[in-house]
């Protein structure tokens, strides 16, 4: 007889994965319904939005397509947001694509050749883009064509290839790391900051209307300075308030309801989550307060050391509460003051 546990299992393990790409997909459709339509929605960022919307209405004024747009600067502050905007703001289409998927330049190509005039071509993470690929996109950019290598060896051709007019816009979270001749063939560079505790504060009411939940302003303050100068953290964080608000309280998301939601979610006074305060807590009691280097203390936390330099190290840094320095990192008198900790009296970092 045909062993009917292992076809039960199989069905078992697709339904899981179904329920959770269903979860992943509810948590992205709502997090979407978030973003902003048009720069007069967009909140914060007002020179990069002012200047953008010179960029754009003159373009529209001219009847042709923007110039390349590159906007740097941290996760989750609104590059990915911007463009859609760009898109819509010309009433064209977006197309989305990013560094890391572009490893040849016939992929690029692909995509270049299949866009129609005017439409805006999203590239996050642009910096991860393998040279081959970033050759290509210097003429595409440039000159609007790209060369087709036709044959291999000394037989080899290049067919050169017309391209409509259309709009790059570049995402990046390493600007230093783009070479010089790609950012120099954008038209418009815009450099986008952390928020401020008001800016944040406009995002969660915005965001809590939206999402058809009561907020007070006591509570959209608390979520504002725990959100790391970060939209999305902001936004993330007001749906987990909304949770708890939800099962736990009686759906109003107040002070009381905000406060211990956060505690749930380990979010502290100062936006400090767990990894955070498992790297300070690593450097003052491990490591006295160091100097220690990254690799060590990656390690003693149990995360990859690319995880810590990227995700905790720049807001730990941002609020003083770590410093970088050729010996490795240290702990600064903040750290020990906020995980309520002495520091030892011959401790000769530089922050003594």
């Amino acid at each position: 007889m045909p062993d009917t546990d292992h076809p039960r299992d199989d069905i078992d393990l697709d339904s899981q994965r179904l329920v959770s790409n269903g979860a992943d997909d509810l948590e992205r459709a709502a997090e979407a319904a978030l973003r902003p339509r048009t720069l007069t929605e967009f909140v914060g960022q007002p020179i990069v939005r002012e200047q953008l919307k010179l960029v754009l209405d003159a373009a529209k004024g001219r009847g042709a397509s923007p110039d390349h747009v590159l906007l740097s600067g941290p996760p989750g502050l609104g590059k990915t947001t911007l463009a859609m905007i760009i898109a819509a703001e010309l009433g064209v289409s977006l197309r989305v694509t990013s560094g890391p998927a572009i490893q040849h330049a016939g992929d690029l190509a692909a995509v270049l050749s299949s866009l129609d005039e005017g439409e805006v071509l999203f590239i996050d993470e642009i910096h991860r883009l393998a040279r081959p690929a970033e050759e290509l996109l210097y003429v595409a950019m440039e000159d609007f064509r790209v060369d087709v290598v036709v044959g291999k060896g000394a037989g080899a051709s290049a067919i050169p290839l017309s391209l409509p007019r259309f709009t790059a816009v570049g995402a990046t979270t390493r600007a230093g790391l783009l070479p010089a001749p790609l950012r120099d063939r954008f038209g418009f560079t815009g450099h986008l900051d952390f928020y401020d505790a008001t800016d944040l504060e406009r995002v969660v009411h915005r965001s809590a209307h939206l999402l058809g939940v009561e907020l007070s302003p006591q509570a959209a303050q608390e979520i504002a300075t725990r959100s790391r100068g970060t939209p999305r953290i902001a936004n993330r964080l007001l749906r987990r308030v909304r949770d708890w608000a939800q099962v736990k309280g009686t759906g109003v998301l107040d002070l009381s309801a905000a406060q211990a939601a956060l505690t749930v979610y380990e979010v502290d006074a100062l936006g400090l989550d767990r990894l955070d305060r498992a790297v300070l807590t690593a450097l003052c009691t491990r490591f006295g307060g160091g100097p220690v280097g990254l690799s060590t203390l990656a390690v003693t936390v149990g995360e990859e050391p690319e995880t810590v330099e990227t995700v905790a190290e720049p807001f730990l840094v941002r609020e003083g509460l770590m410093g970088r320095t050729p010996r490795g990192r240290i702990a600064t008198p903040a750290t020990w003051q906020h995980l309520g900790l002495t520091p030892p009296q011959d401790n000769t970092t530089l922050f003594p």
